[in-house]
């Protein structure tokens, strides 16, 4: 059946047609020698062997992009991007025979008016050129009938996937019940028992009770796979002391940055303007106690930052300079000219003019120009070590004959301080292998370094006698919030048959509407989700760590529906309910006719395409 151009609107087809010449850019400069025409049928419809280069090079060249960096075909292939692009183009291909086998096509007129709209197919009088067209098309390497066949089937594939996804509404009924839940909220009170609120003390443990506590939580006391590494490095800061900077280097330096360390003095100046004088003297005669300056910019339809002029100079303010800096802090002056007519000035603090002599600024000039400098002569310095590296120079040696440091670290992912802090070591730490040769390395700073992996020890308990004190704090830990939820379960019995938080000597806290997402500081991550098990009335202990907390749930707040934030979180849970389910009948659609119409992959087409990239 065929659509008259009636039915289909022009934005459509504009953004088909953008999306079609995208997706046949280079098509002439990637054409692939040899008799294998296709690297798939669907049906009736081939997936052409350009159309695969095509998107894959386009996709290639994409994550290449996001990745800063080439991206071989091998990389490529073992991210899964070469049949992530053919599923893409079966899939495609499948809607396309699916199309023409139920007759679902466009006119030419629709065909002729799209064509005639594509700039790049247009002549000197902004009509439609026939050259113009047959031009582009060549330069892309195809036909007419090829593009207009490729158009027809784009056009017709995106009718019938737009049929499919559109117009998946959902009851109310759905929306209603994923708002009550994600909504409602609960007031709930809540207190909490501490190691004060026990009568007797924590009894003693024995060895046996330490040991089975150990042993029950020896991840805690079990030390990471560390790496022994040597390493020699240089920063910028260690050699910054024994770089020169001549004198009229500085001085230089300083002059350049006069302007920096001395400023005049300036104040933080607001300007309300007027369209003439007459309005701005009867806006300042109208101030007083009552009325301020904020009204009379609220009254112009303004905000402070628009009329906040930051801090200025006395030059600057040209004529109004005189009056302006002559006002105290808090004063409104004028009416003053300025460049956009007669203006009320409100000063609001006065910044003193800043005075630094080449003395004073010495200091900070000498240790800015000293690590630049110091940057540059390790940059200069890191091809003569990493040449000394390879020719067999050990990290002790670089250490004796230059200013190199020598150190070494037990490092395990997190490790801090030192060398350590820095992310390109720990980047190249994690990495490093026993048989690696020692290298020169960026670090962030400007410094360098090179490492040497001696050894790995796996990860290893440490022994008890060695963590003993820590055993002995968790145990007391352990046991004491175990003792508190016997004395909260009692206590929580109480505060559900009724009785009040103070009766049982607990100090209460009142949390109201609280939603499922809401956060409180110092309460278990859990309290939450218990208090929306939790019914009216009742009430609960929840363990802490050395700490239980005794809440009671006071009252369930249904779903605000007049509140706007609801609606607009209605609307929001509809959209991604509909944009759920059109995936998944697209996702159901597509391998259906795949099924029906059977796929065939050409391997040795595909696997010419990938030598080909490569």
């Amino acid at each position: 059946m065929a659509m008259g151009k009636g039915k289909l609107s022009k934005t459509f087809i504009w953004i088909l047609m953008g999306l079609l010449f995208v997706g046949l850019a280079g098509f002439g400069a990637t054409s692939l020698t040899g008799t294998a025409r296709s690297v798939a049928t669907v049906g009736e419809k081939e997936v052409s062997t350009d159309a695969y280069v095509t998107a894959l090079r386009n996709e290639i060249n994409a994550f290449a992009a996001q990745a800063g960096r080439a991206v071989p075909m091998s990389e490529a292939q073992a991210l899964g991007i070469d049949r992530q692009v053919l599923a893409q183009l079966i899939t495609a291909r499948s809607l396309d025979n699916e199309a023409a086998s139920i007759g679902l096509s466009v006119g030419d007129e629709v065909v002729a008016d799209q064509l005639a709209q594509v700039p790049s197919f247009r002549g000197s009088d902004g009509t439609f050129n026939r050259e113009s067209y047959r031009f582009a098309l060549r330069n892309q390497g195809l036909s007419e009938a090829e593009f207009e066949e490729q158009l027809r089937d784009e056009t017709a594939r995106t009718i019938l996937q737009s049929a499919l996804i559109a117009g998946n509404t959902l009851p109310d009924t759905y929306i209603d019940t994923l708002l009550a839940y994600t909504g409602e909220t609960r007031d709930f009170t809540w207190a909490r028992l501490t190691g004060s609120d026990l009568q007797t003390g924590l009894p003693e443990p024995s060895e046996a009770d330490l040991q089975a506590y150990y042993e029950d939580n020896i991840d805690a006391y079990t030390l990471p796979e560390l790496r022994d590494i040597t390493y020699a490095w240089i920063t910028p800061d260690m050699i910054v002391d024994t770089v020169e900077v001549e004198e009229d280097t500085l001085r230089a330096a300083y002059d350049e940055r006069f302007d920096q360390f001395n400023q005049p003095e300036r104040r933080l100046v607001e300007r309300l303007v007027y369209s003439d004088t007459a309005a701005a003297e009867a806006a300042l005669a109208r101030l007083n106690d009552e009325l301020r300056f904020e009204d009379l910019v609220d009254e112009r339809g303004l905000a402070l930052d628009d009329v906040d002029m930051g801090d200025v100079t006395q030059d600057a303010l040209g004529d109004a300079g005189d009056a302006v800096f002559n006002a105290e802090v808090g004063e409104v002056v004028g009416p003053l000219p300025s460049n956009l007519g007669p203006a009320l000035f409100r000063v609001n603090a006065v910044l003193d003019a800043q005075v630094t002599t080449f003395e004073d600024a010495r200091p900070d000039l000498r240790g800015e120009l000293a690590l630049d400098r110091a940057r540059r002569v390790i940059e200069a310095l890191a091809q003569t070590l990493d040449d000394e590296l390879a020719a067999g120079a050990t990290l002790e040696e670089l250490a004796e004959t230059t200013e190199a440091e020598l150190g070494q670290i037990d490092w395990f992912p997190g490790a801090d301080g030192a060398i350590a802090a820095y992310e390109a070591f720990g980047e190249a730490a994690a990495q490093l292998t026993e048989g690696d040769f020692p290298e020169i390395l960026q670090l962030g700073d400007g410094g360098i370094f090179a490492m040497r992996l001696n050894r790995i020890q796996p990860p290893a308990p440490q022994p008890i006698e060695d963590v003993i004190d820590q055993v002995r704090r968790g145990w007391d830990t352990r046991e004491q919030t175990a003792q508190l939820m016997g004395l909260a379960e009692g206590v929580a019995a109480q505060l559900s048959g009724g009785a009040a938080f103070e009766s049982v000597e607990l100090t209460p806290t009142t949390e109201t509407g609280l939603g499922r997402n809401a956060q409180i500081t110092d309460l278990p991550a859990d309290l939450l989700t218990a208090v929306f098990e939790m019914n009216v009335g009742n009430a609960r202990a929840i363990a802490g760590v050395g700490d239980v907390i005794l809440l009671r749930l006071d009252a369930i707040n249904p779903v605000d529906r007049s509140d706007e934030t609801m609606d607009l979180l209605a609307q929001a849970l509809r959209n991604q309910a509909s944009n759920d389910i059109a995936e998944d009948l697209f996702r159901a659609f597509a391998t259906s006719i795949q099924r029906t119409a059977g796929v065939e992959v050409n391997q040795t087409a595909i696997n010419a395409v990938h030598a080909y990239i490569q």
